[in-house]
C-alpha cells in the first residue's frame, strides 16, 4: 500500500494584477497610478511620499536617469525633422533658427519631463518594482574584485 504524503504549501496568494497601460497613462497625467485622483507631485519633479487621496506609497520609485533620456530622445525626434524642413524650405538666417528652436526645445523638455517621469513611476508601480510590490527587491550582490597574482 503506497503512502500518501500531503504537503501544504504556505505560498501567499498571487497579488491582484495591475494594468501597466492604465498606470502609465495616469502617471503621464501626473496622477496616482493606484486611484487616479491624487496628485503624483508635490512640486515640479518632487514625488509625494503618499497619495493624498488613497495613501498609496509613491516615493519608492527609481526613475533615475530614464526620464531625461526619454525626454531628450522625444524632443530631438520632434525638433530635428522640423528644423530640417524649415531649413530646406525657407533657409532662414541662423539667428532665426536660434530664436525658434532653442525656446521650443526648452518648452518641450520642461513640459514632457514630469509627464515621462510620471509614466515611468506608473509602470514601476504596475509591475510591482522597487518596493511597490509585496516583497522587497533582492539586494544587488557586491562585485567581485580580481587581484592580479594573489
Amino acid at each position: 500500500m503506497p503512502i500518501e504524503i500531503k504537503t501544504e504549501s504556505a505560498a501567499p496568494p498571487a497579488p491582484e494584477p495591475r494594468a501597466p497601460k492604465r498606470a502609465a497613462w495616469l502617471g503621464f497625467k501626473e496622477r496616482c497610478p493606484h486611484c487616479g485622483e491624487g496628485r503624483l507631485y508635490g512640486k515640479y519633479l518632487k514625488v509625494n511620499a503618499h497619495c493624498p487621496v488613497c495613501n498609496e506609497a509613491l516615493d519608492l520609485h527609481r526613475a533615475d536617469d530614464a526620464p531625461p533620456y526619454f525626454t531628450i530622445t522625444i524632443v530631438a525626434h520632434i525638433v530635428v525633422p522640423a528644423l530640417l524642413l524649415v531649413e530646406q524650405t525657407y533657409a532662414p538666417a541662423l539667428w532665426i533658427h536660434a530664436a525658434l528652436w532653442l525656446p521650443l526645445c526648452l518648452i518641450l523638455s520642461l513640459l514632457l519631463l514630469p509627464r515621462i517621469k510620471g509614466a515611468l513611476i506608473g509602470v514601476q508601480w504596475a509591475y510591482r518594482m522597487h518596493g511597490f510590490g509585496a516583497e522587497d527587491d533582492e539586494p544587488v550582490p557586491e562585485p567581485k574584485i580580481r587581484t592580479a597574482g594573489l
